[in-house]
């Protein structure tokens, strides 16, 4: 059986200003449904303008961006480089503002009808009962790196955008949430892209890491990961690791 692609980009241009460069020109990438991708690259060659391009955040200066798994709004989760949380909010309360915006319906209201509930979006993402009526000067980085998570689920969407979610949490804790996202991943048969500029990373998360080099930047390579079991501490401390690690680092620094 064939499988399903979620995102599509035929020849896409991505350009700022007229007078600039572009940041990408006749880009071609095709992104499987229910697959875990990541975009590596260096500062600058666009990869957040990906990110933005799928979620519909913004139009191509040409081409197409082809999706097949819905919309911004519908069966899209965004999660940022910084909480983006509203201070005077609690946690439950930052949770529920998706729903807020759009016509979904409360979390606790719909639990009867097979949704999750508030106690349970945060259980999945590892905060307690308890952390739900904290505002977030009273939470760590890390317990609000996880509410942002929660929130970009609480919409039950097909597909989860990462934009460097990691980058201000310490190392510990990065390894844990690395843990989360991918079981959350699988548990709820998402379509991931993530973008990040650290290579272990990368390839631990991943089934496929995409490789974006050169000004106007192109999809250089695009590696599969495989691995049998789960990601888990077995995969981090492996030789298979570390062989895909190399093989990333010598596409993005070559001799």
């Amino acid at each position: 059986m064939a499988t399903e692609t979620a995102f599509s980009f035929h020849r896409v241009t991505q350009q700022f200003d007229s007078n600039a460069s572009p940041v990408f020109r006749d880009l071609n990438l095709s992104i499987d449904a229910g697959h875990f991708v990541t975009i590596v690259g260096p500062s600058g060659c666009g990869k957040s303008t990906l990110l933005r391009l799928i979620a519909g955040l913004q139009l191509p200066t040409s081409g197409s961006v082809e999706r097949n798994q819905g919309r911004l709004g519908e069966s899209v989760g965004f999660v940022f480089q910084h909480p983006t949380l509203l201070p005077w909010r609690t946690a439950e309360q930052n949770l529920h503002l998706p729903l807020e915006l759009g016509t979904a319906s409360s979390l606790d209201a719909t639990a009867n009808s097979g949704h999750t509930t508030t106690q349970q979006l945060l259980e999945q993402v590892g905060l307690s009962a308890q952390d739900a009526t904290k505002r977030p000067a009273q939470m760590s980085g890390g317990m609000q790196m996880r509410l942002s998570l929660a929130r970009a689920l609480v919409t039950n969407p097909r597909v989860l955008l990462l934009d460097e979610p990691f980058a201000a949490v310490d190392d510990f804790l990065r390894m844990r949430l690395q843990e989360d996202i991918r079981r959350l991943h699988e548990h709820r048969k998402l379509t991931t892209v993530l973008v990040t500029h650290n290579i272990q990373e990368a390839v631990f998360l991943s089934d496929r890491v995409v490789v974006m080099a050169g000004s106007p930047a192109e999809i250089k390579s695009s590696i599969a990961i495989t691995w049998p079991g789960s990601r888990d501490a077995a995969f981090r401390n492996s030789d298979a690791l570390i062989d895909f690690t190399r093989q990333v680092s010598r596409l993005l620094f070559p001799d």
